[in-house]
Parts: structure tokens; C-alpha cells; sequence
């Protein structure tokens, strides 16, 4: 992450006010008439003593008391217009800022969720947002408010009385210095507490998404006393910003009433010697009280402000993230219709050398901490309609392949082409729609059925979903529940099974009909009567597209017209089953080990 200059923090949120200027502007007009109306009533204080009281008049009286009140209906107008508008702004602002970081999100790369903690991005999306929504919305407005009331408080208290108003600005440095020095130091712990409240909400995402996990190995007592040490570090750091807020908050209320004491008794003085009327002294002391509670609401909305300026660069790191995988401006097109052929080309790719390795999938364990290449200068043609089964050991890059041709990491050389056109070329969404994937472990959303089948065709009938379902033999436990295909699936589709996870998945690559499948092992979770309809599906999917195949059983390769061994991010050998287990082996050793499923299948391919 970028450090982000403190200075930045008000332009960039500038720059989401500025599509609503007209509001601003307005804001600030209504905050002006407010302020002005209550400072006004100064002068009314002034005369109600030296014109009402001092003078006995009743009726100067009654026509004083008829101006205060219309006074105050006056700013009590402006006080509600300004309050909607900047309520309104704030939470404009902030679903702005969220629809611009979730935006920028969506474009990061695998590489980034690797390294940050989903439930980090979640603290910063969602409580750090929240914050600046109430900061923009109301603690602005009242420092803002409360700015003008103490420029405009001076300026009439100057105009009653010089000496005073001298007097009083002696003062002003002592109650502006703990705001500015002490203010810092809140910003800073603001920062940290921020940051611990995101490691707080990354481990409670973690253990409650792998609840089973954590039931399952009676982990709750371990995770209790880890969430209670991540409380306590919230606690630790807001109480460090809380003491500096206190000690701020305390010290200018201390040092603004100190000063008007002091002011007060030269004040009065000066009506015993009668250089100031009792009036102006009363509406001098009025001038002086609301700068004084001016700047004791400055004193506590700046801790706030700071607060928000430490959520916002926590946005402000997330939205300048750059993004690692560089997209060409000016997009090529490709050949219609797309007929799949792929095409590698000296490909090699590593993994980040400090990424984790528990961040990666199953081809990168053990390659991206040391930074070694998980692809070696790897060359391959795949025709259009071939099928191709790609086998080797844990690490051999497998999976690492699927996501290149996808390009979710930019290679760190060679290129891959699609129907002749170099993948770097195309847009990403133009690349990634001619690819339907079958992953491993299924990816459900909470959702229903019909969401979840057309989840890469959004525009498909409920029929369509329908049909999909039933070649992906998935209808029939469809209809077996209450709802249908309306049925909730749950979080992580946890109501279903993972044969069903799986068939669902099946059927959404089946409807999203694009050239190129690639299918992680797809028939892994069923059991063999699902997994035999499941393959009659794939069949019937597989005919007329490109199919590349990650197999760690037996009976899925039997069937590719092509199979690739790959050891360290190199093909080291290629051939049908047969032919493999004739000169290769590895193949043979790894087909002995984990591709049997049938007691003498490799035998009677020995023999063959």
C-alpha cells in the first residue's frame, strides 16, 4: 500500500463533492444566514439592556423581543435547510465513494486478495465509509459552523469593544495550540484504531465462514481467547485516542472559560469607570460565550474529523491500489464466431515471491515463497474441439495454467494466444466470455437456483435455466424441493451437497455456452451414479467446444483425445492413455498411484 499524504484526504473527497456543487454551495449559504442570525441576536441582547431595561421602555421592549424572534425563526429555517443538505451530502458522498471503490475491487487481481484479508477490505468498505458519511454529513457542517460563528463572534465583539476583543485574542493561540498539536496526535491513533477495528472484522469473516471448520476441531475456546486479544488491541488503541481527545476536549474548555472570566472582570471594570455601556458589555459577553462554545465544538468535532481523515486514507490506499495486470486501451477484436484454439507460446509465470502460499491455489504450494517460476517456458497448441486432460503431481501447474488463459496474472513472459490473438490484446471481459469454468469446489452464491445457474447469463428465460439443469442431471433434486428453482441455497450453498454444489456449477457452464471449457476435476464430488449422468452432460457440453480438463482420476482422462503430463511447470509428456502409459514413467507411476479407480485398469493399458 501507497503512503498517502494527509493533504490529500480533503481534495479527494472534494472531488465527490463537486458533481453536487449547487448543494454545497446552498449548504454553505444557509450555514452563513444561521450563523449571521445568531450573532445578530447579540446586538439584540445589547439593546434589550441599554434601550429596554436601563431606560424602563416597555413598548422598545415588546419590539426588541418581536426582532429576536424573528431572528430566530430566520435561522432556524437556515439551521433545518443546511441540516437536510449536508445529511443529504453526507450520505451521497458515501455511497459514492463506495460505488468507486467497489468498482475499482471488481478490477483487482487474484494477486491483491492474496495479500489483503478479505475481511479487511470489508472493515475499510463498510465501517470506514460509514464513518466519513457521519463526518461529512454532520461533524463538517458543525466545524464549519461553528469557524464562521467564531470569525464572525470576533468581528463583533471588535465592533463593541477594541480593548476586549484585543484582550481576547491574547487568548486565542492558547486555546488553538492544544487543537493543532494534540490533533495530530488523535489523527494518528484515529489511524491505528481503525486499522485494529479491520483486523477484528478479517478474523470474525474467517472463522464465521469456516464455522464447520472450527465446530468441527472444538477450535472455539482457541478462537475466543484470539478475538478477545484482537478486542483488547481495539481497546488499547481508542483508549489512547480517547485520552487524547479527553485531554484535548478538557483543556479548551478550560482555557476558553478562563479567558472570559478574566475578560469579564476587565469588562466590568470598564462599566464602574463607564468607557462601555452595561449593554454593550452584555452583548460582548454574548459574542464571547458563542465563540467559546464555537471552538469547544471544534475542539470535540475534530477528533472526529481526524477519525475520518484515517478512515479516508484507508480508502484512499484501497481506490490507488494499482491494478497489477495491465489492460490494452484499445482493445483487438476476435474473430467471429471464436472457434477456440489456444495457442502457448514460451510461457513463463511466477507467483509474487512474498505472497503467501496458503493464498494460492494448489499448483502454487510451495513456488510462490521462494519466487520460483510455476510455468517454464511452457509451448502448446490446443485445436479447436480438442480435449485435452492435463495430469501431474500437487504444484505442477495445473490449475496455475487455468488461470493464465483467463489472465488473472500477467505472465512474466512468452504470450498466449486465442483463435491467433494475443490475450493481452483483448479486454477482460471479452476474453473471459469465451471461457465457461467448472472449478473443484463449486462456487455458490446466496442466492436461489435460477440465480445461481445463470449466474455468466444473466438473460436467460427460467426455461433455459431449466433445460441446463436437466442436462446437467441436476433437475430432478431441483424439483425435489419446496420452492424449485426458487429455493434459497444459503451462504456457500450450504443447504446442498457437494455433488448437488457441483451439478448446479455444471449446469451455469452449460447455459453460459462459451467456446472453451475448463473443467477443475468436475465430477470429483459425486457420487458414481451421479458422476455417470454428470458425464453423459459433459459429453453432450464437450462436443464442437475446446476442453481443457485438470484429471486426477482415471476415468476422466480415458476420454480426452490428448493428455498432458506436467511436471514443475513443464509438459514432459503428451499422448493418449495408452500411448502414456507405453513412455512415460512418470504417467504410469502417477496412474498406478492416483488415477486408479478400477483394480487392473493400468494393467490392461499395459498390455495394450
Amino acid at each position: 500500500m501507497s503512503l498517502i499524504s494527509k493533504r490529500a484526504v480533503l481534495p479527494w473527497i472534494g472531488n465527490f463533492l463537486k458533481p453536487y456543487r449547487v448543494r454545497v454551495f446552498a449548504a454553505i449559504i444557509f450555514l452563513f444566514i444561521g450563523s449571521l442570525a445568531w450573532l445578530s441576536l447579540g446586538q439584540g441582547v445589547r439593546l434589550m439592556v441599554d434601550e429596554g431595561f436601563l431606560q424602563d421602555n416597555s413598548e422598545r421592549l415588546n419590539e426588541i423581543i418581536l426582532l429576536v424572534i424573528g431572528i430566530t425563526a430566520l435561522s432556524s429555517s437556515a439551521i433545518f435547510c443546511r441540516f437536510y443538505l449536508m445529511t443529504w451530502l453526507g450520505e451521497r458522498v458515501s455511497a459514492d465513494i463506495r460505488l468507486k471503490v467497489y468498482d475499482h475491487l471488481l478490477k483487482l487481481s487474484p494477486n491483491f486478495y492474496a495479500k489483503l484479508r478479505t475481511g479487511e477490505v470489508i472493515s475499510r468498505f463498510t465501517a470506514d465509509s460509514t464513518l466519513l458519511q457521519s463526518v461529512v454529513g454532520s461533524s463538517l457542517s458543525m466545524a464549519l459552523r461553528s469557524f464562521v460563528t467564531v470569525i464572525g463572534g470576533i468581528v463583533m465583539m471588535a465592533i463593541t469593544s477594541l480593548k476586549l476583543t484585543a484582550l481576547v485574542l491574547l487568548a486565542v493561540p492558547l486555546v488553538l495550540g492544544p487543537i493543532f498539536i494534540l490533533g495530530r496526535k488523535v489523527r494518528a491513533l484515529s489511524r491505528q484504531s481503525q486499522d485494529r477495528v479491520g483486523d477484528l472484522g478479517a478474523y470474525v469473516d474467517e472463522t464465521l465462514h469456516e464455522i464447520h471448520t472450527v465446530q468441527a476441531y472444538c477450535h472455539e475456546d482457541r478462537d475466543r481467547d484470539l478475538f478477545n486479544q484482537r478486542v483488547e488491541a481495539v481497546m488499547t488503541a481508542a483508549s489512547g485516542r480517547i485520552k487524547y481527545r479527553a485531554i484535548l476536549i478538557s483543556l479548551v474548555m478550560f482555557l476558553s472559560i478562563l479567558a472570559i472570566a478574566l475578560v469579564t472582570w476587565v469588562g466590568a471594570k470598564d462599566v464602574m469607570r463607564q468607557a462601555i455601556s452595561a449593554g454593550e458589555l452584555s452583548a460582548f459577553m454574548f459574542y464571547a460565550v458563542m465563540v467559546a462554545g464555537a471552538v469547544a465544538t471544534i475542539s470535540e468535532v475534530i477528533g472526529e474529523i481526524n477519525r475520518a481523515a484515517g478512515a479516508t486514507e484507508r480508502l484512499i490506499e484501497l481506490v490507488e491500489t494499482p491494478i497489477d495486470i495491465d489492460w490494452p486501451s484499445m482493445p483487438e477484436p476476435l474473430p467471429h464466431p471464436v472457434r477456440g484454439q489456444l495457442q502457448l507460446e514460451k510461457v513463463r509465470f511466477s507467483y509474487d515471491s512474498q505472497q503467501s502460499s496458503d493464498s494460492q491455489d494448489e499448483d502454487s504450494a510451495g513456488q510462490s515463497i521462494s519466487g520460483d517460476a510455476v510455468i517454464r517456458d511452457l509451448s502448446l497448441l490446443i485445436q479447436p474441439g480438442e480435449r485435452v486432460a492435463l495430469v501431474g503431481e500437487s504444484g505442477a501447474g495445473k490449475s496455475t495454467l487455468f488461470q493464465l488463459l483467463q489472465r488473472f496474472y500477467s505472465l512474466d513472459s512468452g504470450k498466449i494466444l486465442l483463435d491467433g490473438v494475443d490475450i493481452a490484446k483483448l479486454s477482460p471481459q471479452t476474453l473471459r466470455q469465451q471461457f465457461a469454468l467448472v472449478p473443484q469446489e463449486s462456487v455458490i452464491f446466496a442466492a436461489d437456483v435460477l440465480e445461481n445457474v445463470r449466474y455468466g447469463r444473466p438473460d436467460a428465460t427460467e426455461q433455459q435455466v431449466i433445460d441446463a439443469c436437466i442436462a446437467a442431471r441436476a433437475h430432478e433434486f431441483i424439483s425435489e424441493f419446496p420452492a424449485g428453482y426458487q429455493t434459497y441455497l444459503g451462504e456457500r450453498g450450504v443447504r446442498l451437497s457437494g455433488g448437488q454444489k457441483q451439478r448446479i456449477a455444471i449446469a451455469r457452464a452449460i447455459l453460459a455456452e462459451r467456446p472453451v471449457l475448463l473443467l477443475d476435476e468436475a465430477t470429483s464430488a459425486l457420487d458414481a451414479l451421479s458422476e455417470q449422468k454428470v458425464k453423459q452432460a459433459l459429453d453432450v457440453l464437450m462436443q464442437g467446444r475446446t476442453t481443457l480438463i485438470i484429471a486426477h482420476r482415471l476415468a476422466t482422462v480415458l476420454n480426452a483425445d490428448r493428455i498432458l503430463v506436467m511436471q514443475k511447470g513443464q509438459i514432459v509428456a503428451s499422448g493418449t492413455h495408452s500411448e502414456l502409459m507405453q513412455t512415460s514413467a512418470l504417467y504410469s507411476e502417477f496412474a498406478r498411484l492416483q488415477l486408479l479407480t478400477e483394480e487392473g485398469i493400468v494393467e490392461t493399458g499395459s498390455e495394450e
